[in-house]
């Protein structure tokens, strides 16, 4: 970590909880950029499976079939 970091670092840690929130929920919003191949893939993978579920080829389940299937 570069010293300027280390000083940035140390700022953010004498920020109120609250600001600290932000501050790293502000950080992470700008690292979490839509790469646009992947958003294209997902939206062809959205329109063959609802291709697939109305040709009757895929079948519709309960949200609350599937969140049980992973609860402990």
């Amino acid at each position: 970590m570069s010293n300027k970091a280390k000083t940035r670092t140390e700022q953010a840690r004498a920020l109120p909880p609250q600001d600290r929130i932000a501050l790293v929920e502000d950080v992470l919003d700008s690292l979490d950029r839509a790469d646009p191949e992947i958003e294209q893939l997902w939206a062809h993978e959205a329109s063959d499976r609802l291709a697939a579920y109305r040709r009757g080829e895929l079948a519709a389940r309960d949200l609350s079939d599937i969140i049980a299937k992973y609860r402990p």
